[in-house]
């Protein structure tokens, strides 16, 4: 038509703002990477060994409920230690070189703290009621070796053979000075961190520095106001501690509940904790918080007990490994 003007071409626009953000987000998708992997961190060390009630009877963990008197259902034994004893603490330390041992302390009626682990002492002695209705000589009169079976009752391979052989904690002070222990508060109430710490005020202080502590968060409390930096653990703890790392710690950043911790993580899990393995251990350690592993999803203390289940811990962990039978898997 006379007189229009052709109309003008739109001009082609280059995705540019498209591309600005796909490099952006790489750019943060590396640094990330960066800051987490543990590609460069140095892996020369080795894991080390948690002899978990020092070296003991161990029994099927598939089959255990919450109800289930373990000593009753052991395997068949292939060595002849009790767990929480002085001959198992010492075969666990010197023989194979554990480098922590835990233990499970209870108070006595007459104010000391003995090793053992259930709340009735007829589920594995020939005694009865709970520990803290007992003094320690009555204690040393029990047969810690009564009620284990491995055939339904029809023997018990240790009977008669754990008579007297219940200590008392500060035994266990007295015959391993210094070394590295994670002591279990068994129904740990505020009285028995006050016994406790009877125990160990007078302890030089590196002594102190190895040990860790779980159990009641209320006898941990009175613990850690005693000594600040003691490492300690609970459920709750670990559960609230973790998911706020999640939440934070692709940046470096450790929360502060994560500090001065005894912290416990199932090998099902592990790979989702940011810097894992290398950098994250380096990173607990930075805040004196002490990174175990344990085996499967962390139910009824299943530990590393054999070689092949070793190979399953990461090539580079430098923590700490769950073990119940220190004597299978020493020589690593």
């Amino acid at each position: 038509m006379a007189g229009t003007k052709p109309e003008a071409s739109t001009p082609t626009r280059r995705p540019k703002k498209r591309w600005i953000v796909v490099g952006v987000v790489v750019v943060f998708a590396a640094a990330v990477w960066l800051n987490n992997t543990s590609a460069f961190t140095d892996s020369s060390g080795a894991y080390k060994l948690l002899a978990h009630r020092g070296l003991a009877q161990t029994f099927d963990i598939s089959a255990v409920t919450a109800t289930t008197n373990t000593a009753r259902v052991i395997d068949p034994p292939q060595h002849p230690y009790l767990e929480n004893t002085m001959a198992s603490i010492a075969v666990s330390f010197d023989t194979y070189k554990a480098d922590v041992v835990e233990l499970d302390v209870q108070r006595t009626k007459d104010g000391k703290l003995a090793l053992f682990h259930d709340a009735d002492l007829a589920e594995r002695t020939d005694g009865t009621g709970p520990v803290s209705d007992h003094t320690m000589a009555e204690l040393r009169k029990v047969d810690v070796g009564y009620g284990y079976t491995a055939d339904d009752g029809k023997t018990y391979p240790f009977r008669g053979k754990g008579v007297g052989l219940m200590p008392e904690f500060g035994e266990v002070l007295a015959a391993f000075p210094g070394r590295d222990l994670l002591i279990h508060m068994q129904h740990g109430d505020l009285e028995t961190a006050k016994i406790l710490w009877t125990y160990l005020k007078d302890l030089p202080p590196e002594w102190r520095d190895r040990m860790s502590y779980y159990g009641n968060e209320i006898g941990l409390k009175y613990l850690r106001d005693q000594e600040p930096n003691a490492r300690i653990l609970t459920a709750a703890m670990i559960k609230s501690a973790l998911l706020q790392y999640e939440l934070l710690g692709w940046t470096g950043y450790v929360p502060a509940e994560l500090h001065n911790m005894e912290l416990h993580i199932p090998i099902d899990y592990a790979r989702y904790l940011w810097g894992w393995p290398e950098k994250f251990v380096q990173r607990m350690d930075a805040v004196n918080t002490r990174v175990v592993l344990v085996e499967g999803d962390g139910d009824w203390s299943e530990g590393f007990d054999t070689p092949q289940s070793l190979s399953k811990v990461p090539e580079g962990f430098t923590g700490y490994v769950w073990t119940n039978r220190i004597d299978l898997v020493a020589d690593r």
